[in-house]
């Protein structure tokens, strides 16, 4: 029974305490977000709940933490861990879905199967024993929570397959392409894109005016993308061949040989001359 008493008395205590902060900490209190609230409530600490006199000990909580420190032991060094535990997998894009937010880590566990231990302020993911990913944890929802060196990896082999394909299409437009490349590497700081630009110019003008150009580029010793553009576009400037223009002289015009001419009509306006006049009286 004795127990009981005591028992209610402390829990009674406990509450009282409960509703000061509540009353005096929380009351009317907007905080952005939930990480603001371990430092608002520090500078309450210090500002007003452990500089008053409290009612029962009728002493400062600050001086009385000073007395009883003397009689403290160490913290142990190495706390206990609190962190959340979960065993989660990594979406194929390479995010760790956690409490309606999404977590990413490093491109290549994208599918593996990963650890997740979330503490009040963060995040950590293991993949077995290593630490792959720390984040800040977020308490609002369906974020995205992305370190920016995690895609690079995927990035740069994306743009790997991408530059593979270019120099392939490149090499296509003639036998001449790969000489015309190692001069581009040779002389050029930045080769793939004098490609790329060579390449776009053969979507435009078609193979056989960048195959034109490359040749008489090469020929000139004239390394970019820039001349190769200027070759095409003079070429297309270029107007046709005029025909051959043929001069007859006169005594050529005079003895071609025409049709025999029909005279019948002719022949008749004489004959009525010679019968005694054109109007038919004597």
């Amino acid at each position: 029974m004795h127990h009981l008493q005591l028992a209610a008395h402390v829990k009674g205590r406990v509450e009282r305490g409960v509703g000061y902060v509540k009353g005096n900490f929380l009351s009317g209190l907007e905080l952005p977000d939930f990480a603001a609230l371990g430092q608002a409530a520090q500078v309450w600490l210090e500002s007003v709940a452990n500089v008053r006199v409290h009612r029962e000990t009728h002493r400062r909580p600050t001086d009385l933490w000073a007395d009883e420190r003397a009689h403290l032991h160490a913290v142990n060094p190495r706390p206990f861990d609190v962190g959340r535990v979960l065993t989660l997998r990594a979406t194929r894009q390479f995010r760790v879905n956690f409490e309606a937010n999404r977590y990413s880590v490093p491109a290549r566990f994208a599918g593996a199967q990963v650890t997740v231990k979330a503490y009040p302020d963060r995040v950590c993911i293991y993949h077995g024993e290593d630490l792959i990913a720390r984040h800040a944890r977020s308490f609002e929802r369906h974020r995205d929570i992305e370190d920016p060196d995690h895609p690079k990896v995927l990035v740069a082999q994306r743009r790997h397959a991408r530059d593979a394909q270019v120099l392939r299409r490149f090499f296509a437009l003639t036998p001449l392409a790969v000489r015309y490349h190692a001069g581009l590497l040779e002389r050029r700081g930045h080769a793939l894109v004098h490609v790329r630009k060579i390449v776009a110019l053969a979507e435009i003008y078609g193979d056989d005016a960048v195959m034109r150009a490359l040749t008489d580029a090469l020929a000139f010793e004239a390394f970019s993308s820039e001349y190769v553009a200027h070759l095409i576009e003079a070429r297309s400037r270029q107007l046709p061949e005029a025909s051959p223009l043929v001069l007859m002289r006169r005594q050529d015009v005079l003895e071609l040989e025409l049709p025999p001419a029909d005279l019948s009509a002719y022949s008749d306006f004489a004959r009525g001359h010679d019968d005694g006049g054109s109007d038919g009286h004597d």
